[in-house]
Parts: C-alpha cells; structure tokens; sequence
C-alpha cells in the first residue's frame, strides 16, 4: 500500500527547504494520524481511489496536515496547483487566478487552488469564488484553523465538503520525528540523540511542524559537534523560550479546554483564571475561548443568571476588536464572571430531550388552531380558527395547547433554584 498514492519529488535544494517540508509525506499511508479521514472507509481514502475530488475546506490546529494533504491531491491528481495566503490576496487575485484556470480548462488541465487562511477572506472575497467553484473551473482546497460554520459564507461551504483534521498525538509526532532522523537527507547523516522526548512533545502540543522545526533549530545551534544530544537545556535556548513542565504525557489542546470548562462549572474563579493563562502562554486563538465562554453561558449558567449570555457575547466582540494581549483583560473578566455565576442546565437539558423525543417520532403535526393563515384559502381550510391570543386575557395568559396533535404536553424545561431561574 506504500506506493499507492505517490506523490511527485520536489526538485528543490534540501539545504534552503525546512526539515518539516524536507520530510513532508510523499503518499497518504505516510501520513500521521487523521485517520478518519485516510483509514479503510475514510473519506479522503475513497477519493485518491477514486481520483476524483470534489472542493473542500480542511479545518484543523496548526501543523495536522491541511497543507500536506492539499499537495498530495495536486499531485495525484495532476491539478495545476496553484497556492494563495488569503492574508495576501484579494478579489482582483482571485479573479486572475479563475480566468487563468479558465484558459488551462479549455486545454483539459485541472487546477487546484489552495488558500491558505481562508477564514481571512471576507464575504465579497468568498463570493468571487462561487461561480468558478460551482462550475468546476477550479476544484477548491481551504485551509482553516477557525470553525469554517463561523467564519465561511453559507453559499462556499455548500459547495465544499468539510473536514476536520485532529491534533495529533503524541505517538504520531514521535513517528513523524524518529522518520525524519532517519530518512531526512541531511539529519540521517548526523549523529543525534533526542534525550528529551518528552519535553519536545510538550513544546509541540500536537503540531507535527512546532516539532520538526524544534529539532531541526537544535540541530542548527549545535553544528560541527560529532555527537549532537538535543535535551530540555537546548530546546530551551534553541526556542527562546521556557516551556512548564507538564505531566509525562504532555498536555494537549483539548485536556487544557476541558479543565478550563470543568473550572467554570465548579464556579472557581481561580482555578478557571490559571487555564486561561495556560491557554495563552500556549497560543491559543482568543476567539476559540471567546467562542466557548458564549456556549457555557447558555449551557450552564443559563437563565440563573441570563445576564451571562450577553457579557460573554460582549466579550466575544471586545476580543475580536482588540486581539492579543489586551483582549486578555476582557478574557479574563468574562472567565470570572462566569465563574462566580449561579449555575443552571435546564436549558441545555430540555433541548436535548426535546431533540431525542422528535428524534424517536414523536408527532410533529402543528395544530390548525397554531397555523399562520396569510390567505383565504388557508382561513376558509380552518389555519388559525380557534386561537386563544394571550393579550386578550387576564394577566396576558391563558390556558392552551401548544404541542403537536396526538402529544401529550410534557415538561422539558425545569427551572433550578438558583438565581433568577428560581
């Protein structure tokens, strides 16, 4: 299976290429982790079988293989492969690019255009991609780190297929790392000897790149020694940087939210504060926090407290107009005051019963007396007859039914007794 998915060598001097593009995988089974996208039934698998691609937004931390795959499929597939940083580029780009796909097309050439960041481009950058995608002029590839349902138009992401690529772990930068020791042209040559996996791990967090680029700048540091030990002290010096000490496993992306969330919940201001910290002196996007902060709000404080939901929103907003490092002083507001908040899920939990309940065929027939009548026709067919309207009573109130025909009404949403949901 090795040589089922070459890719084309790179013609290029490996003395001016990084370790990590030096040693990037040259066919899929050499890729590490992802594997339900590339495993037996994976998606991407049935593709390269298939070779035929449709476009789509690959949405993933640093360093998981968004590029990789993007090249790999250029390759494969013989497109035309063209590479834009949306950081860089505009429609007036997008546009010279489509119309030289369009001239390529009318030869039979297929063009893959990869951008990079799309999550940067703005809705009238999105829009000048819609037709050249729709029509297959150019098959799409968009790499993202930000959830693409939040920062990629509805009309583009109903013309790709997404996925989400997962941090790697920790076995899988350890294979990725010892490959490239032994096989790199340049670092097999050489006489290293990693005594600090661990904390190379650590410094990694599940980015193949961070680690590769590690080594590598180690490596640098200590050239002309016969024997080179890349330890914690080098790393250290190499990377400019102290990184804690972590448990022996290292610590992942998702282990720190999930302390961070299980803080919130247990109402520790403090406990809560120090993740945080950890989540920025890790390099976390401010907006992914932002972002959990306003789910929490309605998750688990909830009507308790429904002043929550707005300052989590408000900090979402002050975030993305500030940005780092002052928006960790609104990151931190938020963190506390949602910390110190009552507690409810009666919210969260009455949705996910009325979910299962329509998930299992409860009636969902909406009742004539509840129907919108705009016309004759649906007056004259009964829509509407019989509607008890609140404001016409006493207290604006008034005794009715409001579940589907054939439903016996059943409590979803039970208050707590705490704060204003009490």
């Amino acid at each position: 299976m090795n040589e089922l998915f070459p890719t084309a060598d790179k013609k290029q001097n490996p003395e001016t290429q990084p370790l990590a593009e030096r040693t990037r995988p040259k066919n899929i089974d050499d890729i590490a982790g992802q594997q339900h996208l590339i495993g037996t039934d994976g998606p991407l698998r049935s593709f390269f079988e298939s070779g035929i691609f449709p476009s789509m937004l690959f949405w993933g931390p640093p360093g998981v293989g968004k590029t990789t795959f993007a090249l790999m499929i250029s390759d494969y597939a013989d497109y035309n492969f063209i590479r834009i940083s949306a950081v860089e580029s505009g429609v007036k780009e997008m546009r010279t690019v489509i119309a030289k796909a369009k001239s390529l097309q009318s030869s039979g050439q297929k063009t893959l255009l990869f951008i990079d960041e799309i999550h940067r481009f703005n809705k009238s950058q999105q829009d000048a991609l819609l037709h050249a995608v729709e029509k297959g002029i150019i098959t799409l590839i968009g790499a993202t780190t930000e959830n693409p349902s939040f920062e990629v138009n509805a009309a583009l992401l109903s013309r790709c297929q997404t996925y989400r690529l997962k941090i790697l772990e920790n076995d899988d930068i350890l294979k990725l790392c010892k490959r490239a020791l032994e096989t790199d042209e340049i670092l097999s040559n050489l006489d290293i000897k990693i005594k600090s996996w661990d904390f190379l791990l650590t410094v990694a967090g599940g980015d193949a790149r961070t680690a590769l680029n590690a080594i590598e700048l180690a490596v640098k540091m200590s050239s002309g020694k016969k024997e080179i030990v890349v330890d914690r002290p080098l790393l250290e010096k190499a990377l400019q940087q102290k990184t804690a000490q972590y448990d022996k496993k290292g610590e992942s992306h998702f282990d720190t939210i999930s302390a961070f969330i299980k803080s919130l919940r247990g109402s520790d201001p403090d406990a809560s504060l120090y993740w945080l910290a950890k989540m920025i002196d890790a390099g976390e996007d401010p907006k992914f926090i932002a972002r959990r902060l306003v789910i929490f709000a309605s998750e688990d404080v909830g009507n308790a407290n429904p002043f929550a939901l707005t300052l989590a929103v408000s900090v979402f907003q002050a975030v993305q107009l500030i940005g780092f490092p002052e928006a960790r002083i609104n990151l931190a507001q938020g963190v506390t005051y949602l910390a110190s908040c009552p507690k409810s899920n009666a919210s969260y939990a009455g949705i996910n019963e009325a979910q299962e309940d329509v998930a299992k065929g409860f009636p969902v027939t909406v009742p004539l007396h509840l129907r919108n009548a705009p016309i004759k026709l649906m007056k004259d067919e009964g829509y509407g007859d019989n509607y008890k309207y609140p404001h016409s009573f006493e207290g604006h109130f008034v005794e009715e039914n409001y579940f589907p025909d054939g439903m016996t009404p059943k409590s979803y949403y039970r208050p707590g007794d705490f704060g204003k949901e009490k």
